[in-house]
């Protein structure tokens, strides 16, 4: 089978990419931005009819910089609702089946029981406010689809929090993180192989899934966690996130729950300290 990736040079397609090996029946073709803007739809009409037979379209193309979009919503929407909505468009055409990341951001945070699929979405941002628009364009025009919300990621490939606080460490003897803002972190190598173990089953069971590590901390936890992972001497303070202003609002509470994507696949999940031990390790 093909499997296109789009925004081919970030975290997540790097760790696809880190275990393609494992999958020898897949052939993958790798894009960026530059080689497959997934806003301009004449570019992907064009790119598609010139591409050949393609199976799987994995979207990892996203506008991320959530602060920045309360400013740059225009650009925000261009990637994150424009982009699914064409690619939809296309994989409709092409009878190829889409697998489009989203984020725990579209929820409004007001919940202390972990996020399931049939939750409503309330977005705070407009980040998460994109990202959700982004869904609806794929589900009004697609039926062949896979949305994958996820939370926190990081990894060993581009920027992300892990990497910020071991930079961070460097600099600073003391670090301050909020403690009220309750999520999970995800590794994005394993949210890859969670993609690729869908690809490989080959099923056609269709919708949104929740996919995160096993486990609810804060940011305070993470850094913590990080810091003792690494064996690293810096203090971390916790502080509310009334201390920490940021351009844009971030849900308080943004844990989801997995057991549709567990059923469906029937895999266990890792729990997030063993990734994050993992990732350290490589890294």
């Amino acid at each position: 089978m093909n499997v296109l990736v789009t925004g081919g040079n970030g975290q997540l397609a790097s760790c696809i990419k880190d275990i393609q090996h494992n999958y020898p029946a897949l052939n993958f073709i790798y894009t960026d931005y530059k080689e497959l803007d997934v806003s301009n739809l004449n570019q992907m009409q064009s790119f598609f009819s010139n591409l050949g037979e393609i199976d799987y379209c994995i979207n990892c193309a996203a506008y991320t910089a959530v602060d920045k979009a309360e400013n740059e919503v225009e650009m925000a929407y261009k990637v994150n609702v424009e982009g699914p909505r064409n690619l939809a468009t296309i994989c409709a055409k092409n009878n190829i089946v889409l697998i489009h990341i989203s984020t725990d951001f579209v929820f409004d945070g007001q919940k202390a029981t972990p996020y399931t699929e049939t939750d409503h979405p309330n977005p705070i941002s407009v980040y998460g406010d994109t990202k959700l628009k982004g869904e609806i364009e794929i589900q009004k025009t697609l039926k062949k689809y896979f949305i994958i919300r996820t939370s926190w990621l990081y990894s060993e490939h581009g920027y992300n929090f892990m990497k910020t606080m071991l930079r961070l460490a460097k600099e600073r003897d003391e670090i301050s993180v909020v403690y009220d803002q309750i999520g999970t972190p995800t590794y994005a190598g394993d949210l890859a192989g969670i993609i690729l173990e869908i690809i490989a089953f080959d099923k056609d069971n269709y919708g949104i899934y929740h996919y995160s590590n096993e486990g609810i901390v804060s940011w305070f936890d993470f850094a913590k966690a990080i810091f003792e992972e690494s064996k690293l001497s810096t203090k971390v303070w916790p502080i509310k996130t009334e201390s920490y202003p940021t351009p844009a609002k971030r849900p308080k509470y943004s844990a989801l729950d997995k057991t549709k994507i567990k059923d469906f696949l029937k895999k266990d999940i890792v729990f997030w300290r063993d990734s994050l031990n993992k990732v350290l390790t490589k890294i």
